[in-house]
This record gives structure tokens, sequence and C-alpha cells, in this order.
């Protein structure tokens, strides 16, 4: 078998081509990064993706040397032609307003009819129109997966949502732009509060929203940020109904409507309940990060070290599991995935209705798994993510110190 090549000191191999190249910031915080969620998270093929040699555009009109380079561009095959390149993608480190700019600029002069500017920490998306010899720009929630239209966007049905494999990322975009644009608000719990509120939200609707019916918790192209607002908050609502023992009936969505479709937009394609990692935990260690860990000394157990250690100790589903220091309830959530899965396979080898096993386990959710924690917030946190997958709420504690 031959040995495994490494890159020279300085340099790394580019996900797409697998071409060296130097290992600067904006490549291995910005541009590989995004090449990997356009192939996992949006389906793209590599061969219809070019990152080196890079892409290049032209600055003006009468540029034929194409001085442009561009960072990432996307084709609608693999013959990587010009005239019909589908996505340019801008990768410098600069600010929104100024990433923007530029983008608007290298847009100008392509074929692309969508552009999209990541940093490392920040992304935006945006369409370009030509309309009476000029061409205009406009912000947009996300951009089409691989075989979607830009008219697409936005409308997924129940079954077409996948798992994501970069939320990390995902929230780290949604923080930031919080963090730039909402006013009225500047510290992390707030955003995270606000974001909480917003994953029960989609929860909910992948829960109680069929296979084939489009999903409620969306934000398309032509839609009114006024409109995708109203519906958010019809959801949550149902959310304070139905959980008013987690969720403060007084508690209300206060992200302005902007700002609310733009993280709907950056969420919609995603099944959450369906993904690897817990994406309350990921939200609170991007969202709190050092403000909780320090102080309180909340940590959060990484996803895979969870689901190494609840393999390890292998409960069975008649096992009483209490988690003493709880936080988000990471451990109680992949202990119940865990022991779902073995109680699944038993009761289908004893042929029993898929609605019967579906009580089974959520008796098994709501007699055998325990949580406490010292942060109200959490426990809250907690109880509510359990009551999403599969009941259990009521067995997360506060423990008054």
């Amino acid at each position: 078998m031959a040995e495994k090549k490494e890159p020279k000191d300085g340099y790394i191999f580019d996900y797409i081509s697998g071409i060296e190249v130097k290992a600067t910031p904006e490549e291995t915080e910005a541009v590989q990064v995004y090449s990997k969620i356009l192939v996992e998270d949006y389906g793209y093929p590599k061969e219809h993706i070019q990152t080196h040699p890079q892409h290049r555009v032209k600055v003006r009109p009468s540029d034929t040397k194409k001085e442009y380079p561009v960072d990432i561009a996307v084709f609608p095959n693999n013959k990587k032609e010009e005239n019909h390149i589908s996505i340019i993608v801008e990768c410098k480190k600069k600010n929104r307003k100024d990433g923007k700019t530029q983008l608007q600029d290298y847009l100008r002069f392509s074929r692309a009819p969508i552009g999209v500017w990541f940093n490392g920490d920040e992304r935006l998306f945006i369409k370009k129109i030509e309309k009476d010899g000029k061409i205009l720009f406009e912000d947009i929630p996300n951009i089409p997966k691989y075989g979607q239209r830009l008219e697409d966007v936005g409308k997924f049905k129940r079954k077409d949502l996948k798992p994501a494999t970069n939320l990390k990322n995902v929230f780290k975009a949604m923080r930031n732009y919080l963090a730039g644009n909402v006013v009225g608000a500047t510290r992390d719990e707030v955003f995270a509060q606000q974001l909480i509120n917003l994953i029960f939200c989609k929860l909910y609707d992948e829960k109680f929203t069929k296979p084939n019916e489009m999903v409620s918790f969306r934000a398309g192209i032509d839609e009114s940020p006024k409109d995708v607002f109203k519906r958010i908050n019809e959801i949550f609502i149902k959310v304070k109904k139905n959980y008013d023992d987690v969720i403060d009936p007084t508690d209300n969505i206060m992200l302005d409507e902007y700002s609310l479709t733009y993280i709907v937009g950056e969420l919609q394609q995603y099944a959450i309940m369906e993904s690897n990692r817990d994406a309350i935990s990921d939200a609170f260690e991007v969202f709190i990060g050092h403000a909780l860990k320090g102080a309180q000394g909340q940590f959060f157990t990484p996803r895979n070290v969870v689901k190494m250690v609840v393999e390890m100790v292998d409960p069975s589903p008649s096992d009483k599991i209490m988690d003493p220091a709880c936080g988000s309830g990471g451990f109680l959530v992949e202990s119940l995935r865990y022991i779902w899965e073995k109680a699944e396979l038993e009761y289908n080898e004893l042929g029993w209705p898929k609605h019967e096993i579906e009580i089974e386990k959520q008796k098994i959710a709501i007699k055998n798994l325990r949580g406490i924690d010292k942060d109200y917030f959490l426990s809250k946190v907690a109880k509510a993510y359990m009551a999403l997958l599969g009941d259990g709420r009521g067995g997360i504690f506060v423990k008054i110190v």
C-alpha cells in the first residue's frame, strides 16, 4: 500500500483539486472550509468546482487578461465554461461591507448570477439582476443546493432536508451577523436565547411536518422578510403552547425581520434533528463560549466524545440514566438515541406495529432519563431539546445552590 503523501511545511492539499497550495489564513479558514460546505452540505460535485488553479474574471469590459482571480467558482458541469458559470465565492478577509462591494465587482464582469462572500467568520449571499441595461444586486437568504434553481431556494419538503455536517461554521456566521447587524442587543447570551428559540421552531417544524409537505421554517427568494417573520412567529406560538413548561409564555422573538430571515435562510435546508452534532451545544459553544465556561465552570463535551462514552457504557432501554451536570442535555440526548436504537431493533424483531414502538420509546424517555444542572437557562434548554426529540423533559431539574 502506497504511503500517504504529506504536504510541504506551510502548505496544504486543496480540498477540491488536490493541488498543494500555501496554507495562508484565507486558504485554511475560508477557501477550504467553504469548498467543503459546497460539497458536503449543498451537494455540489467536486468536478463542478474550481479553486486551484483559480478561475479568472474581467476587471473591466476591456480587460482581455481577466485579472481578477476567483477563490471558488461553481459550474453546472465539469466543462467549467465561463459562459455557464453558476456561482462565484469570494473569500478575502474583509469586513462585510468591503467584501460585498468586491463581490459585486466580480459579478459585474462575470456570467455568474449568484455570489457568496465568506471570510471564515461571516458570509452573505447576493443575486445579480440585469434590468434596462443596468446591473443591480439583491441579498438572498441562501444559494441553491445542487440540482436546484435559484427560485427553488426555501421551497423544501420535509423529506428533502439533509443532516448538517458543518453546523459550527453555520452558527459562527450567524453569531457574527447578529453582532454586526442587530440594534439594541449586544450580549452573546441575548443572541443565544433568540437563536435557541429559533432552533426550537426549526425542530418543531421538522417533527410535525409530513415528509411530502413543504416545511414552514423557510425563507424564499422572493418572499418579504415581513412574511417570513409572521410565519416563524406562528410556529413559535405553537412551541410555547405545546411546551409551556419549557418556554416562558411571555417570551417573544425579538430579532428584527431581516435578521430573522437571515437566520432562517442559513438553517432552512438542514435536518437539525438528524444532524451528527448537537445543534444546541454547538450554538452555545459559539454564542456564549467563555462567558459561560469561565465563571460558571460549564464545559460542553464534544459530540464525538459524548458518543464514544455512551457506546462504552452501552446502556440498555431498561437502565436508569442520570447526568448530574447535564448542561444543554448532550449526554442525555445521545443516550436516548442509543437506547432507542436498541429498543427499535428488539421491538421490530418481535413484530410490534410502528405506533406501538413509538409509544414505548416515549415511555423509556419519560421513565428512565434524569438530568440536573445548576444553570436555570441551560436546564430549560435541556428540557426543550428532550421534549422535541421524544419527551423526557419532566426528568430535567435545576439544582438550587
